[in-house]
């Protein structure tokens, strides 16, 4: 990354050390960072609120918009890592800025979009620009504080990032109700365009330029980022999304194609030098892969709150879907003033107990809610599962930033995010599951003793980890194609 003016001098690594501190990560740096991180979590619950008017206004049976939301999880689960590893290639401000781009695009296709087939395109647009901010900002911020010397994470800067990167999806769908009550389905589209345009003047402006790349001849760029691995994880994965957004009604075939491309791909993975999927670094950095099973967890129960719950106020307690998204708003509030602390902090073991303790705890208060609880019941219910999105999102995210090998980062925070999507996703197939044919307060007792177990299991996951711990500068390894630092 091109250090800013006076940042490139090696004789001034004193100052570095002292004022680079202070000023790499100034707020013109990382807003540009927080705008595109954010737009891949709004954008996957804004749309909620948004189904049923594209129904009617399409002409298309409800069900079917369904697609729109299913669209999105399987961009954002393959793109993810895919921008990650980019990023790496080509330089993360290039990735970021080319995603802002596609974003924008998507923006304008679904804002004037005329059939489903369209609106569908638009989402996978949306998806793939969008998955470009996390992984690039993330990479980003790791080689600023290694340019600037810091030896443990910036963990104020990172706490931004969580609360960008997942806490937003919250106020999706307050947002989506307001905007399409006020404008019509077509906002939850052109909506992105205003931000995207902000996000693109920002980072063109005030981020960095990356260093010149290394010309290449085609065919070495797609053996470096490994175009096989990435189009046989794309479709594994895409195959097993199928069977689990398609359950109750299990997709046999899907599962079937899942497993067989799967098996390809890790033979494929564990013969060439350069891995997209690095089986090989996951079996050894089963810390980094306890980090990803823990945060799809957790999050798993998170979002069936943040989806089911909605659900159940809408249909069990018949709260308009304006309602029912503010009365989960708060949820949302409680998780950003919980991160923040937590990740300047660079805290890990302690949160990810103390948050997956809450989440256990609010499982079991669901058990309690019925049509008839009083709100404030509920509203107790949901913001102590914010406590468990504040606490566990930024624990996890600060244990990738130190558990990762430095010079994947980028690949690292995209399969992160791809995580995240499976927990939102498992989430969708379990509400499916218990509402299948009514939402009623069974049901979301039912939901209540499976997240209870699920609650259970990360928490004696957590305990049972000797090698979670707060990141120190032992901990934080320096990336070795890192610019020179204090002088060297």
């Amino acid at each position: 990354m091109t250090a800013p003016r006076g940042e490139g001098d090696k004789d001034s690594g004193a100052r570095r050390g002292t004022v680079g501190r202070a000023d790499a990560f100034a707020w013109r740096f990382v807003s540009p960072l927080y705008m595109g991180a954010a737009l891949n979590p709004i954008n996957s619950s804004l749309i909620a609120t948004a189904l049923v008017p594209i129904a009617h206004s399409l002409h298309v049976p409800v069900g079917r918009t369904a697609v729109l939301v299913a669209a999105l999880y399987l961009a954002s689960a393959v793109a993810q890592p895919t921008a990650g590893k980019l990023s790496e290639e080509f330089g993360p401000r290039r990735v970021f800025v080319t995603g802002v781009l596609v974003v924008l695009l998507g923006g304008i296709v679904g804002g004037l979009a005329q059939n489903l087939t369209t609106l569908i395109v638009a989402r996978v647009l949306i998806g793939i620009g969008t998955s470009a901010g996390y992984p690039s900002a993330m990479l980003m911020i790791r080689r600023r504080a290694t340019w600037a010397g810091m030896d443990a994470p910036p963990g104020g800067v990172l706490g931004g990032l969580s609360i960008a990167g997942t806490v937003t999806a919250a106020v999706g769908p307050p947002i989506g109700g307001l905007l399409i009550g006020a404008f019509g389905w077509r906002s939850a589209f052109f909506i992105n365009i205003p931000f995207a345009l902000a996000t693109l003047a920002m980072a063109l402006l005030w981020i960095p330029r990356d260093t010149a790349w290394v010309r290449r001849s085609p065919r070495e760029v797609a053996a470096r980022i490994d175009v096989v691995g990435i189009v046989g994880f794309g479709g594994s994965l895409c195959a097993l999304l199928v069977f689990l957004l398609g359950l109750p009604e299990a997709n046999w075939t899907a599962l079937v194609v899942a497993a067989v491309i799967g098996a390809a791909l890790v033979r494929w993975e564990l013969r060439v030098p350069t891995p997209f999927f690095d089986v090989r670094q996951l079996v050894r950095n089963m810390a980094l892969s306890r980090t990803y099973i823990r945060t799809a967890l957790t999050l798993l129960g998170v979002y069936t709150v943040l989806y089911g719950v909605t659900q159940w106020l809408q249909e069990g307690r018949g709260y308009s879907a304006e309602a029912a998204g503010l009365l989960i708003l708060p949820m949302g509030a409680v998780a950003a003033v919980v991160t923040r602390p937590v990740s300047s902090r660079n805290l890990v073991r302690g949160p990810l107990v103390v948050g997956v303790l809450c989440m256990l705890a609010a499982s079991t208060g669901l058990l309690f809610l019925t049509s008839h609880s009083p709100v404030v019941l509920i509203l107790g219910v949901t913001l102590i599962f914010g406590l468990t999105l504040g606490a566990t999102n930024s624990a996890n995210q600060t244990a990738l930033y130190s558990q990762a090998p430095p010079d994947q980062v980028g690949t690292a925070s995209g399969l992160f995010r791809t995580f995240v999507y499976f927990g939102s996703i498992g989430s969708s197939t379990l509400t499916g599951i218990v509402f299948k044919n009514h939402v009623t307060d069974g049901g979301l007792h039912t939901i209540a003793l499976i997240l209870m177990g699920v609650s259970v299991v990360v928490l004696l996951m957590t305990l049972a980890d000797r090698q979670l711990r707060s990141p120190s500068a032992s901990s934080v390894p320096e990336p070795k194609d890192a610019p020179p630092i204090h002088g060297e």
